[in-house]
């Protein structure tokens, strides 16, 4: 019921999901709508719905968790803690999905905090940004754990075997960034030294903003509030660059008869920078998985969604986190007790 175009592309994108690619979809919601609107696309029957009576605005954030306990995100959380569902899709307002999702899903044992990830459009395959805005205010121990999250969100979706990862800061030198950035890159770099069971990172050093798509690293930590900033500058620019060029291209006949010649290639870079090929924001970390689509999302980005959640549901990303974040958290525990001790001695 979530979205700026909520509930009809909603079901026209679950409709495609489910006849194109397979997916098994619950659609929560308000049922008389969710029938009519599942009826004018031929789909009656075919997907099932689940009753409820309430929705997140667009507006509400954090509070709505406690707000509004009938809302069609915390009746699809309980299809979850149930077992009835592996993965929630919405279009709905972040700050309300993050803060249902992580009070009825409840974090997995020894997760600090979810993460958003976020794929950016790097090549050969995206590049994982965490956090993209779940957490403002961060520790370094839980910038890495980001990193594993992120780390088995590219083995999941992305299919790579060793994720390589760096931290976002103001430099690529070694010691370059505030204290949380610094702290973190000691912990990583420690985290990277040997295999150590499943808490092994391969970590790449520091990595700064204008290397964001340079696909250098497949993965990229950082807090959530310069997460949030960067993701939104890079769509800004993004925007920006495509309305510039759009413009290039219509100004003469002689640009727009080369437009025509090169409309594949053209439609194929607009996909490839569109947020909707991406499916959403991935909220990383929960029991059960939260996929987020852009509040603007049609069919095609809902579709999207829905066909990551399901590859996220179907590699076991719950799994693979719960495998990680163990081992990791121990170790980041060894490591900031030894490093406190170290403190103290030379004081």
């Amino acid at each position: 019921m979530g979205g700026d175009h909520a509930p009809e592309e909603i079901v026209k994108g679950a409709v495609r999901a489910v006849r194109e690619h397979g997916v098994r979809l619950v659609l929560v919601g308000r049922l008389p709508e969710l029938a009519s609107l599942l009826s004018k696309e031929g789909a009656r029957g075919e997907i099932p719905v689940v009753h409820a009576e309430d929705a997140l605005a667009m507006h509400e954030g954090a509070l709505a968790s406690w707000r509004r306990p009938r809302s069609s995100v915390a009746v699809a959380c309980r299809l979850i803690r149930r077992g009835d569902a592996s993965a929630l899709v919405s279009a709905g307002s972040t700050g309300g999905v993050v803060a249902t999702s992580t009070v009825r899903l409840r974090p997995q044992p020894s997760v600090l905090r979810p993460a958003l990830a976020v794929a950016l459009p790097t090549r050969p395959v995206p590049t994982v940004l965490l956090d993209a805005g779940a957490n403002a205010d961060a520790k370094p121990e839980m910038l890495v754990q980001f990193a594993h999250l992120g780390a088995a969100y590219a083995h999941t979706a992305h299919g790579v075997a060793e994720p390589r990862v760096a931290m976002l800061t103001i430099g690529s030198e070694p010691g370059k960034g505030n204290k949380l950035a610094r702290k973190t890159a000691e912990l990583l770099s420690a985290t990277s030294a040997g295999p150590t069971g499943q808490s092994w990172l391969d970590f790449r050093g520091n990595i700064e903003g204008h290397d964001l798509l340079s696909g250098e690293v497949d993965v990229v930590v950082t807090d959530g509030f310069t997460g949030n900033v960067a993701l939104k500058s890079v769509e800004g620019a993004v925007r920006f660059a495509f309305d510039t060029v759009r413009e290039a291209l219509g100004s003469t006949a002689v640009s727009r008869a080369g437009t025509l010649l090169q409309r594949k290639s053209l439609r194929g870079l607009r996909d490839r920078f569109d947020s909707e090929t991406y499916g959403g924001a991935v909220l990383l970390g929960l029991n059960g998985t939260a996929v987020i689509a852009h509040g603007d999302s049609r069919a095609q980005g809902i579709e999207r969604a829905c066909l990551l959640a399901h590859e996220l549901a179907a590699g076991r990303i719950v799994d693979q986190v719960r495998r990680r974040i163990g081992p990791s958290a121990r170790s980041a525990g060894r490591l900031h007790r030894k490093a406190g001790n170290e403190g103290q001695g030379s004081g």
